[in-house]
């Protein structure tokens, strides 16, 4: 111990959000009927604490917390218990919580989980389980629902951290607490708690390891107690071999060769020898059921036991000619931390070596190995660096910022301080204020100049990247300028796609087209045979640039199968991105959907929160024409916290055209329009330099059905030049439609036949119907009601066909007051869904609310939004009750036999 801070309690919850959303359902439900939950978790994730949340929640009834029983002869049984618990209820609510219920023996957990079955028998009593998650279920509990505790996201862990130091911790000793902490909130509460308060805002140094064996075993608790020796010999080969691998699990057959080394007069281990509780084993894989329980085998183990199986292992990867693990296990034999410098020549040079298999994650592990054997400061530093480098590309900023701290404190030339910056400054790009991340990469680029000009083009570039995200165009053009910019420049040329690349993107945002296109064209054309992930990127932004919207699906595509072929996590997020725009730029909504749906898994995956901003954004838009308005505010609320805390003006705009896009759509023009002005009228709250054009057509639709058309004629002026400089495929026949709505009565038929040939020509089911459907209008109000029929019935196909079921449902109200009779959505309509989907629309139609028809189901919150959205999409409903009218309608008609397949109009 060096010292300790007295930890206050935190005053709010911080994450937990879905599983706090399960658990008030099971709440919510008791006023009607019993139910029952199991939350399981890790040592540490907070089990105890969301029983006590949901004790602290509940006031329908009172609260029983139930532990084992103890001086009883004889087990209780289900029917016992259960009587026991309705007494207790009596006529009101009750909630049972069970912490650690797997720790009760036998007949009470089979006499538990009988009772928590049976519940539904009778009485409302709530039955909340907590089991341990570092095992696997106990049986008796297997069949009951189960909500698990996942590491905290960095957002709420450092939230968590803010809340109980009063934000007192230095920025380089909160980074090294969250990267150690993982996720764990009892473990990132105890560090603090270790720390003196003068170590938590960096004034001395941290102690090493800042987890050590007792902090990580006081977390742990009575997890761990009392393995035999040869099963703790095989948990700690187990969590030995894991600091080599590449994954969670390990090669059973290493661990068992490694075993025969470490205790060679013992009877040899075998596969089929049962496994500890803690460990999980699944084919030819071992792996620990809980990170932080291998951590703590590792970090007790008796100093030479551990540095034997550190060797055992080393010596059967030798042999099996696996250089580099061997190697890192070898180093980890070691006593002491005392330099090693041949060794830590050894590692670097393999790490560095492109001809052996590894991957980015185990030469980050390498790399920092090499660092804390090496005495030299600057090649400590250049080592340090490179291992956070290499933990970018593993998609782990939260591992490359305290590696990047301690580079800082190593002395180290002009071109190591310039890497060091230029990974910072990506780090920042992807999870950070962009801001600091322009100002990190310009600094990164004249650092670089010199030694490194091909790296310091490629930090210029990414600078660029920072302030077009920014949206500070008069940085952007600054930074893509040929001649210094207040720093000094890389002497000759830049490499030819980085050049191009600048040149072009320079060339665009001065509006030359002329100049820009060969540029930008040379870089999609290069994509063409390049095969690295970086390039292929390039040529996937390039090609959006240029508005070649098939040619970026084709080079993000490749640029994905590329990064996850090297293990690129990092740059798996954005390849999704730039699919997921692309598709969205040619209409293709649901598509987009899928790509952003997978890149936001996989930036928050990665630590990436301003590539999820973006992938949000991407969700609302799409969700604008195909949700219900709740998941359109889910995302834009999303997308726009982080938008705002980093400066993301790009995505902050999606966002907010997304929101207004659903107001729209839902007939709510007034709305539309002025959160649509604000975006695209000129002042200084307008919208992203190169995103709010694209929202001028939505504005102008809404101004017009505001009674304001006067609002639109300065920024159509502008949005005519966007359609002429020829990057949006869709702007030309847009510009003929929003000429179409503002024109007099014997101009606007032409205008709107104009636009729907531009379409005809762009393709995009999504544009081209919202033209027919405001044609269709303009039609049946001059009272042309056949003409006007066949253009609605146009939109109405469209719109079903690209799922944009807020807005089939303004075609079909447009065509039944034509008198027209749009397909029933009826019976036959139902038809249309999945048989999950068919569940849960009939659970909502008979009143039950999401968290209901989730306990019902046994499945998730999430699962049942998620099949609802689409539920709402496929039938064109907007609201639960016209959802519960169209499902009556469709047993009505079942009953009086009519066809659910044919659905046959009455």
């Amino acid at each position: 111990m060096t010292g300790e801070t007295t930890v206050r309690t935190a005053v709010r919850f911080h994450g937990r959000s879905a599983q706090r959303e399960t658990v008030r359902a099971l709440l919510d439900g008791l006023r009607a009927h019993s139910g029952h939950l199991v939350v399981t978790g890790e040592p540490g994730f907070g089990r105890t604490a969301l029983l006590q949340w949901a004790a602290r929640s509940f006031r329908a009834g009172s609260v029983l917390h139930l532990g084992p029983a103890t001086n009883r002869r004889a087990p209780a049984t289900a029917e016992e218990l259960l009587g026991t618990l309705r007494a207790a209820a009596g006529e009101a609510p009750l909630l049972v919580c069970v912490d650690d219920a797997h720790l009760w023996d036998a007949p009470d957990r089979a006499a538990l989980g009988r009772a928590a079955e049976s519940l539904h028998t009778g009485g409302r009593i709530g039955l909340l389980l907590s089991v341990a998650g570092h095992r696997a279920v106990d049986p008796e509990y297997a069949r009951l629902p189960v909500v698990r505790l996942d590491p905290l996201a960095p957002s709420h862990a450092d939230a968590l951290l803010d809340d109980v130091t009063d934000g007192a911790t230095a920025p380089a000793v909160r980074e090294q607490l969250l990267a150690e902490a993982e996720g764990n909130p009892a473990l990132l509460l105890a560090l603090v708690r270790r720390l003196s308060p003068a170590e938590l805002r960096g004034l001395r140094p941290l102690p090493t390891p800042l987890a050590d064996a007792g902090t990580l075993a006081a977390v742990a608790g009575r997890a761990l107690s009392g393995p035999s020796p040869d099963a703790h010999d095989l948990l700690l080969t187990v969590s030995a071999a894991v600091r080599a691998s590449d994954g969670p699990d390990v090669d059973t057959g290493l661990v068992l060769d490694a075993l025969r080394h470490l205790r060679p007069e013992s009877a040899p281990a075998s596969a089929a020898d049962p496994l500890p509780e803690v460990l999980a084993g699944a084919g030819d894989r071992l792996r620990f059921h809980s990170p932080l329980l291998r951590r703590t085998v590792h970090a007790t183990a008796a100093p030479d036991r551990r540095r034997a199986a550190h060797r055992a292992l080393a010596d059967v990867l030798e042999a099996g000619g696996h250089r580099l693990p061997a190697l890192l296990h070898r180093s980890w034999s070691l006593s002491g931390r005392t330099p090693a410098a041949r060794l830590a020549d050894r590692l670097a040079a393999l790490a560095a070596d492109g001809t052996v298999p590894a991957s980015p994650r185990l030469r980050t592990k390498a790399y920092a190995r090499a660092a804390e054997l090496t005495a030299d400061g600057a090649a400590r530093a250049e080592r340090y660096t490179a291992a956070a480098e290499q933990a970018l590309l593993a998609g782990r900023p939260d591992r490359a910022r305290p590696l990047l701290a301690a580079a800082r404190g190593c002395a180290a030339p002009a071109a190591v301080r310039g890497r060091a910056e230029l990974a910072r400054g990506m780090a920042e790009l992807r999870d950070g204020p962009v801001g600091d991340a322009h100002q990190s990469l310009l600094l990164a680029a004249s650092l670089l100049a010199a030694d490194a000009p091909a790296d310091a083009a490629t930090a210029t570039l990414a600078a660029a990247v920072a302030a077009w995200a920014a949206g500070d165009l008069p940085a952007c053009l600054a930074t893509l300028s040929p001649g210094p910019v207040g720093r000094p420049q890389a002497p000759g040329r830049c490499p030819d796609p980085v050049r191009d690349h600048r040149v072009g993107m320079r060339a665009l945002l001065e509006g030359r087209l002329d100049r820009a296109a060969p540029s930008l064209e040379q870089v999609v054309e290069r994509g063409r045979t390049d095969d690295r992930p970086e390039a292929l990127l390039r040529s996937a932004s390039a090609a959006l640039l240029l508005g070649k919207v098939d040619a970026a699906r084709r080079a993000g595509a490749r640029a994905l199968a590329a990064a996850r072929q090297l293990g690129s996590d990092a740059l798996v997020p954005q390849a999704l991105e730039y699919l997921a725009y692309a598709e969205l730029r040619a209409g293709r909504h649901s598509q987009a959907r899928v790509h952003a749906e997978d890149g936001l898994r996989t930036a928050l995956r990665a630590g990436q929160r301003n590539t999820a901003a973006h992938h949000r954004a991407v969700l609302a838009l799409a969700a604008s024409i195909e949700e219900e308005p709740q998941a359109v505010a889910r995302h834009v609320e999303a997308a726009l916290a982080t938008a705002r805390r980093h400066g993301l003006a790009q995505a902050a705009t999606l966002a907010e055209w997304a929101a207004a896009r659903a107001d729209l759509g839902r007939g709510r023009p007034h709305d539309a329009a002025d959160r649509l002005g604000l975006l695209v009228l000129p002042g200084p709250g307008r919208g992203h330099f190169a995103v709010w054009r694209l929202a001028v057509p939505c504005f102008v639709e809404a101004a017009v059905l505001a009674g304001r058309p006067e609002d639109t004629h300065e920024v159509l002026t502008d949005f005519a030049d966007w359609a002429a400089f020829g990057a949006d495929p869709q702007a030309a026949a847009q510009l003929a439609r929003c000429h179409a709505l503002l024109a007099p009565r014997d101009r606007a038929d032409d205008l709107y036949l104009r636009a729907l040939a531009r379409h005809d020509e762009a393709g995009g089911d999504f544009e081209r119907a919202r033209t027919a459907l405001l044609y269709g209008k303009w039609l049946r109000r001059r009272r042309r009601p056949r003409e006007a029929r066949g253009r609605l019935g146009t939109a109405l196909a469209g719109f079903d066909r690209c799922g944009a079921g807020v807005w089939a449902a303004q075609a079909r109200a447009e065509l039944r007051a034509l008198g027209a009779a749009p397909q029933a959505r009826g019976a036959g309509t139902l038809t249309r869904l999945t048989p999950q989907q068919l569940r849960i629309a009939r659970h909502v139609a008979e009143g039950a609310t999401n968290r209901e028809v989730a306990l019902t189901l046994a499945v998730s919150t999430r699962t049942v939004d998620y099949h609802l959205r689409k539920v709402f999409a496929a039938l064109g409903v907007r609201s639960r009750l016209e959802l519960a009218r169209m499902v009556e309608q469709a047993e009505q008609d079942q009953g009086a036999g009519r066809s659910e397949k044919t659905g046959a109009q009455p």
